[in-house]
């Protein structure tokens, strides 16, 4: 039995087919086909059902899958004992951030860690929360920044800032003679909300207290804060904005920025990664990073977590 078959056994676990789970493997598929072979021989066991398509796993092969998940996890531990050792820190490392926080933090924070950590090959993909938890359990990301609490058992959150909601409110609109916004004031009927799937439309539909099942005049599915803002303008409502979008406005449209009375709603911005705790050294490099540029963005403190959770 080698830790090179169990790999093997977790891509067609994966994928649910020779073919695919070897060309992710990045060998043959007879090659691949032949080690998991020998280790069903070894074992006397059939890990998969064959006979079905897509491939599906046996009862045995489930308990077998899951025990070699465990081992190929601790034989990358052990790398990651050297590297620390070592005081290196390299070597490739996925980072999955939410659409939302993608345009604003991404900017402030890259250039400084790949100058600071030369050889760390950072890649980064843009994925919403459920992905990220997903990828997170299955291994294909070594750390996420997504909006908390999740409350997820698997997984640590550690926060790296708290991003104050901000109201955009055009002078046509009912809210504009206010000072500062109140939750109460909120009306989610004459909010612009981003498509479903994003966990800040999650946020400001429970800060309105209100069920994801409203009505609605028309039906809108953006992922674009610049389209909400838009529309806002054309007299369709008013939407509510991260605090890093809102500053990233033109001075016109920053004319039309509403801020909360304190403490102000916020949402939670975690580095959030598996208990296993793989690369460890890496995503503690990441989090001092981020936490150092962002500090002099973000000074708010009187803030009220809302929950990017759905309520229903």
């Amino acid at each position: 039995m080698t830790i090179t078959q169990l790999q093997y056994v977790l891509a067609v676990a994966e994928y649910q087919n020779f073919t695919l789970a070897a060309e992710k493997s990045f060998v043959t598929q007879p090659t691949l086909s032949m080690q998991v072979q020998k280790l069903e021989d070894e074992l006397d066991v059939r890990i998969f059902d064959r006979s079905k398509k897509p491939i599906s796993i046996t009862e045995a092969g489930r308990k077998i899958v899951a025990q070699a998940k465990n081992i190929v996890n601790e034989a990358k531990r052990i790398k990651d004992i050297v590297d620390q050792e070592k005081g290196f820190i390299g070597g490739e490392f996925t980072l999955g951030i939410i659409p939302t926080v993608m345009p604003t933090l991404l900017p402030m924070f890259l250039k400084t860690f790949i100058n600071k950590y030369p050889k760390v090959n950072l890649v980064i993909r843009e994925q919403n929360t459920e992905s990220l938890i997903r990828n997170l359990q299955d291994g294909h990301l070594d750390a996420g920044i997504a909006a908390t609490p999740l409350d997820i058992e698997f997984i640590t959150e550690r926060p790296l800032y708290y991003e104050p909601f901000v109201g955009y409110v055009p002078k046509s609109h009912r809210l504009s003679k206010e000072d500062k916004l109140n939750p109460e004031l909120l009306d989610i009927r004459d909010i612009l909300l981003l498509e479903d799937g994003h966990c800040f439309r999650e946020g400001v539909v429970n800060l309105c207290k209100a069920s994801k099942n409203f009505e609605d005049h028309f039906h809108l599915q953006s992922g674009s804060f610049e389209t909400l803002v838009n529309l806002a303008n054309e007299g369709l409502g008013m939407t509510l904005l991260p605090y890093l979008n809102a500053v990233d406005l033109d001075e016109r449209k920053k004319s039309n920025l509403k801020y909360f009375q304190e403490p102000s709603p916020a949402r939670e911005i975690s580095l959030i990664y598996h208990k296993k705790e793989l690369k460890l050294h890496i995503t503690n490099a990441l989090r001092e990073v981020i936490a150092s540029v962002i500090r002099g963005a973000i000074k708010f403190q009187d803030v009220k977590i809302v929950s990017p959770l759905s309520k229903n």
